[in-house]
């Protein structure tokens, strides 16, 4: 699968400008680029209570129905996040458009940063997709602090997280070595893709984007600065990963939510 990882600035509570960049980006792929994936909640920044309600949309909203024109276009998956609106409610989302279907599989983060307590909701389920015939289970930034999450989806059966990331100074190093944990603890790949530059509230962007093997050995990791990451990964590995043991056979400990099939997707209820 041919990936390519978009480490870019943003600017919080600018919709137009935020989506032009991601339209931009998405047009200047690779011609073989199959997956596109860019940082937590980048189509909106960062919301506050003053503005969420202002820039919050559903996933049925103008802005992502124009990154689904723009990847059918160009016959390729992106996955980004947005700051969601659903009854009322808000949540910190990220979706995984596919040139094919749309939105197939989008996930309401579940372990919101004690700074968006205020804003978001916390979802209630764990989420993968079958596509490609790889099943892809997302996270967000904090999530990968906890091995929950991951272990989760790797109970489903996941074998690509891709972790949508708004890491700021001084925790860069933190989901560095967290998200090569996730990565070996479920012999998965792990594409994590963060911001960088300076937000709205002075919060300074860490970068150090990053893929990591099923071995849990970063393949690929980017700087402090804007950059465009291209990397070809080779499932093949999954299966060597796995040759001598494997994790989810052995583990006695499991996670009890209720899992539930809707299609393609795999969902894994844990509650509020």
């Amino acid at each position: 699968m041919n990936v390519e990882l978009a480490q870019v600035t943003g600017r919080d509570g600018d919709v137009e400008y935020n989506l032009a960049r991601t339209l931009a980006l998405i047009d200047a792929c690779a011609a073989d680029t199959e997956l596109l994936v860019l940082p937590e909640t980048y189509l909106t920044g960062f919301p506050t209570q003053a503005n969420v309600a202002l820039i919050a949309e559903p996933l049925d909203g103008p802005t992502l129905a124009r990154v689904h024109q723009a990847a059918k276009a160009r016959n390729l998956a992106v996955a980004v996040g947005i700051a969601e609106v659903h009854d009322g409610r808000f949540f910190n989302t990220t979706v995984l458009i596919t040139p094919e279907h749309g939105i197939a599989l989008y996930y309401r983060k579940t372990h919101l940063w004690s700074g968006e307590r205020d804003v978001f909701q916390a979802g209630d389920r764990m989420s993968t997709v079958l596509w490609k015939g790889i099943r892809v289970g997302l996270m967000i930034c904090y999530d990968i602090e906890f091995p929950e999450p991951a272990r989760a989806l790797g109970q489903m059966g996941a074998q690509l997280l891709i972790v949508t990331n708004g890491n700021f100074d001084p925790y860069g190093p933190t989901h560095r070595t967290c998200v090569m944990a996730r990565a070996l603890e479920n012999q998965a790949f792990a594409v994590m893709v963060n911001r960088v530059g300076q937000g709205d509230d002075g919060l300074v962007f860490a970068g150090g984007s990053t893929v990591v093997d099923p071995f849990g050995d970063v393949l690929v990791e980017a700087g402090r600065d804007e950059a465009t990451l291209r990397l070809f990964l080779d499932m093949k590995l999954l299966a060597k990963a796995r040759e001598p043991y494997v994790y989810d056979h052995h583990q006695r400990m499991r996670l009890s939510g209720q899992i539930l099939e809707v299609g393609e997707r795999r969902e894994m209820l844990i509650g509020q």
